[in-house]
């Protein structure tokens, strides 16, 4: 008995510190990423709201335009060139900014594809 016990408390450590500095794969702006300095390559790749709309579920987007309208609770409407989507943004991820529909910004999330609609789940609002 003390062998699986001590197995499984070994394993639980090892992922646990194994997963400690994982952050998601959500692209981080340069000026979070690089608090201390260093080397950004600039490659950054801005999707669109039909592009979004024609991928897959859990694939982490760059975007670029405007949030126009609140919709209710943390959905907002964003909008682009080429459309609009609802977008969740929570509390925490507008990092302290006040953002006016005239205000350009940056979205980096994932895309949440439902059975009827696709919608983007927001990690990090970069006012431009």
């Amino acid at each position: 008995m003390k062998k699986v016990s001590m197995a499984v408390l070994m394993s639980v450590l090892t992922f646990g510190v194994a997963s400690a500095n994982f952050e998601g794969g959500v692209p981080v702006p340069t000026q979070v990423a690089n608090a201390k300095g260093g080397f950004v390559s600039g490659a950054e790749t801005i999707v669109t709201v039909k592009q979004v709309n024609e991928m897959r579920d859990d694939v982490h987007v760059v975007m670029k335009g405007n949030i126009v309208q609140r919709t209710g609770g943390d959905t907002y409407l964003f909008e682009d060139s080429t459309g609009s989507i609802t977008v969740e943004i929570d509390d925490d991820d507008w990092r302290g900014q006040t953002i006016t529909p005239t205000d350009t910004v940056k979205l980096y999330g994932e895309v949440d594809r439902g059975i009827f609609s696709t919608e983007v789940d927001v990690e990090y609002v970069e006012k431009l």
